[in-house]
């Protein structure tokens, strides 16, 4: 698996160049953290990984850059770690969320979803299923809200107060998501936060997707070209 690949840049525990790019275009994580201003990665921390302590990383992030450019995943890791409490035993690493929202960051993972939950309504012949698994609370709140809009069943909101009646794309498959069983966890203990989502075409036509009336977090920075 390439995250587990110290040489591809996502693992905070092992050693490598701070990549975390899937493919070989875009910016890498190092580009990202050595030219984006405390700002921009405070924002991409807590929007993407949820980390409340993003001002104080993102603010040392900065100053660590200022006598090096950081190059290897242990540099960064260290930084973050030097910034938040010691885990405890069974808690997650420091750097995990993170790590995260650069990963997410570079390569526009949330868009990429958005897109795909698109292409698969478009192409799903009435009746198919389409299964998402997702594995952390923003993606699945994203698929969610996908599934209760497509399913005519999601509420309004503040971006989208009234919401229109149309004919629905899916009708829902389960109401609560699938998590892993206790079997499963014990054989993939990375199994752990994933959740299966799951709705079954219907034969009304695809629609647009909005995707800030899905919680698509929408922030000043964007992934270049």
């Amino acid at each position: 698996m390439q995250i587990d690949q110290a040489n591809r840049g996502f693992s905070f525990q092992k050693d490598g160049p701070l990549d975390m790019r899937m493919g070989d275009n875009g910016i890498t994580a190092a580009e990202l953290v050595n030219t984006a201003t405390a700002e921009k990665i405070a924002d991409i921390l807590y929007n993407y990984g949820e980390e409340r302590a993003s001002r104080r990383i993102a603010k040392m992030i900065v100053a660590r850059r200022e006598e090096a450019p950081f190059e290897r995943t242990l540099e960064l890791a260290g930084v973050i770690e030097r910034c938040l409490p010691r885990s405890k035993p069974g808690q997650s690493h420091p750097a995990t969320r993170s790590f995260q929202a650069l990963r997410i960051a570079v390569n526009g993972e949330y868009d990429q979803l958005v897109d795909g939950l698109a292409a698969a309504e478009r192409v799903l012949r009435p009746g198919g299923i389409l299964a998402v698994v997702s594995f952390h609370s923003v993606e699945d709140r994203i698929v969610k809200r996908f599934f209760q809009a497509r399913s005519g069943t999601q509420a309004g909101s503040r971006y989208a107060p009234l919401v229109e009646e149309v004919p629905a794309q899916f009708s829902m498959h389960t109401r609560k998501a699938i998590k892993a069983s206790p079997e499963e966890l014990e054989a993939n203990l990375r199994s752990r936060s994933a959740k299966l989502r799951l709705g079954r075409r219907t034969d009304a036509p695809a629609m647009p997707i909005d995707a800030k009336s899905l919680g698509v977090p929408q922030l000043p920075y964007r992934r270049p070209e």
